[in-house]
């Protein structure tokens, strides 16, 4: 048993709803509050006061852990979106684009989602491990202490499995929850030649040579696909999907980044969640506010690319799910600042305080089927981040440019 604090204020989360909207009088806010902390899981959180006279009684006063400053305490964060498992840069994409260069003109030019499966391709299994880890260090320092993962940039049956075999390297490797999704669905790629009658296509290779692999070396248990114009058609998609569904894998889908429509085969197969849906429209959002699959939304890439921001104020006056996560990956969205990029989302999108932490902490958490952590309250798991400041509003309102001065994972400090 463990007690840390006193913290001048615990954002719980406690009671705060999975779906809808959420007004920041809903927070319960825990004054000179304190933690207590038995097998890697949150006892109670309370007065600091009243749970260290209480402590005291059976344990020892070397097991508190006192906090003597100005720290506020909220739950971990989870980026349920991410694809930081990569070779290579694509800074010359970027300056391409700023320029005025159009998606096929910078791919023409060697750049776009290929390059970076070029890259991946002649990086070694050592080298990728190196960048994951210094990443996921980086997400570390943010106060993410969970982390999803994709593959995507390998798109034969080589390199996808020498990607998840990467991130199951990394996970011995940081205290940090890595969570891995295949993403051969990424898009066609270049090499792959299929027959003149149109069968034995991408998605079926992914299917029967692919998706067998990863499951019998039990690399990843979610499986993705980029439903666009550029990538693969909706019906296409929702047959690999379902047909992943019954291979046993959870599934999740990149839908309604630049034409509407994909979100609805995300709830039609029931994923767990579609992610980006910048350009979702009215009817959809009405559709998935009546589903369980989680919307996502990614400011990260809507400032990398210069498109619109995900509708998240409409998601969650219709009741939806919505989720906030990074997209960090080298072409789109290299940011990886989960903070910095839910507190944009708030601004343009008049979100509250509470509904962007719920966004980045246990709704996050839910897309990604984890139920045991989120929250600062009895039974979840003892994740935490700590701020110096005085008041947790401070956290957004700074933007990012305020760090954690520590991180909590499973009650210890990191």
């Amino acid at each position: 048993m463990k007690l840390i604090g006193p913290f001048r204020q615990i954002v719980t989360l406690a009671d705060l709803p999975l779906r809808g909207k959420i007004n920041d009088e809903q927070l319960q806010i825990i004054e000179n509050g304190g933690v207590l902390i038995h097998n890697n899981e949150i006892v109670n959180a309370g007065n600091f006061e009243e749970l260290k006279e209480l402590f005291l009684k059976e344990n020892y006063e070397s097991d508190i852990e006192v906090i003597d400053e100005d720290v506020v305490l909220l739950p971990a964060f989870t980026d349920c979106h991410t694809h930081i498992c990569f070779g290579g840069n694509r800074a010359h994409d970027f300056a391409m684009r700023n320029a005025g260069k159009t998606y096929l003109e910078i791919a023409a030019a060697g750049g776009g989602i290929w390059s970076s499966v070029e890259h991946t391709r002649k990086a070694t299994e050592e080298e990728l491990l190196e960048g994951l880890l210094k990443r996921i260090n980086f997400l570390l320092s943010l106060g993410i202490t969970t982390i999803e993962i994709k593959s995507g940039y390998g798109l034969n049956e080589t390199q996808e499995l020498k990607m998840l075999r990467v991130i199951r390297q990394a996970q011995g490797l940081t205290p940090a929850t890595l969570i891995s999704t295949c993403l051969a669905a990424h898009m066609k790629p270049k090499d792959f030649v299929e027959d003149s009658d149109g069968s034995n296509s991408y998605l079926d290779y992914v299917l029967e040579e692919v998706l067998p692999k990863v499951k019998e070396e039990n690399l990843s248990s979610r499986v993705d696909i980029f439903i666009e114009k550029s990538a693969f058609q909706p019906e296409e998609s929702k047959i690999f999907l379902e047909k992943a569904k019954i291979l046993g894998f959870d599934i999740t889908a990149h839908a309604d980044q630049f034409t509407p429509g994909s979100s609805r085969v995300a709830v039609e197969v029931g994923a767990k969640s579609a992610d980006h849906l910048e350009a979702t429209v009215d009817e959809d959002i009405a559709f998935l506010a009546a589903s369980d699959t989680v919307a996502v939304a990614l400011p990260g890439a809507s400032l990398g690319l210069g498109e619109p921001f995900t509708p998240a104020r409409k998601l969650l006056d219709a009741g939806a799910i919505l989720a906030i996560a990074s997209d960090w990956n080298p072409g789109s969205a290299p940011m990886g600042n989960l903070i910095t990029q839910a507190s944009i989302l708030a601004t343009y999108e008049k979100l509250s305080t509470a509904e962007v932490l719920a966004g980045i902490t246990f709704r996050a958490a839910h897309a990604l089927g984890l139920e045991d952590r989120g929250k600062i309250i009895s039974g979840k798991k003892a994740d935490f981040v700590a701020y110096k400041t005085d008041n947790y509003q401070n956290v957004l309102y700074m933007q990012g440019s305020i760090s954690p001065c520590f991180v909590y994972i499973n009650g210890k400090k990191y």
